[in-house]
């Protein structure tokens, strides 16, 4: 077999860490190479033609996952005409809706990576960048009225919790709460 080119393999290593990204938030840091490699349709050796370390892969598909999550913010102020509150509420919405709470693997990432983040699974610059954008998004979630990290706070929780859960009438329940809490005071 040839070489691969130089432009396949930036292809390669982007398919990598875009599925990566995706798999680390659906199944968390315990995704192994081998099944990262398989999803990406890439064989295991490939990946260490790659990156240096799991680790170095999942702080990349971190700082991805949090690029995509920024990415939904700019998209929610155009849409909103750069109304940061219109923004922040279509974010809430969406946010505490039953389709995000079931589908991990294309939400929030501080909700998705935050109990590996705790246990340093990821390795310490995962962390980093992991620190660094749920900061960002706390950032986007203030008002005059409410602290951003407080909304954070609150979001997460209910995410969480409600996808603990699931089935029950209880995760609807938490999400409604969560989105009256918060949405009370506009």
């Amino acid at each position: 077999m040839g070489r691969v080119s130089q432009a396949q393999a930036e292809e390669n290593r982007r398919r990598v860490v875009d599925t990566a990204s995706r798999l680390l938030r659906e199944r968390g840091t315990q995704v192994s190479v081998a099944d990262l490699m398989k999803a990406a349709g890439l064989t295991h050796g490939a990946f260490y033609k790659q990156f240096a370390s799991k680790e170095a892969l999942v702080a990349e598909a971190t700082a991805q996952a949090f690029a995509e999550l920024a990415l939904r913010h700019t998209a929610g102020l155009e849409q909103h005409d750069g109304q940061r509150g219109a923004a922040q509420q279509a974010l809430i919405d969406a946010y505490l809706s039953v389709g995000h709470r079931d589908a991990p693997a294309d939400g929030c990432p501080v909700a998705a990576l935050a109990t590996d983040m705790a246990r340093e699974d990821g390795g310490p610059e995962a962390r980093r960048v992991y620190t660094e954008g749920a900061a960002r998004f706390a950032d986007f979630l203030a008002t005059d009225d409410q602290d951003g990290t407080v909304r954070l706070c609150t979001l997460l929780g209910a995410l969480l919790l409600s996808r603990a859960t699931k089935g029950s009438p209880l995760s609807e329940e938490i999400l409604a709460s969560a989105h009256a809490a918060l949405t009370s005071a506009d």
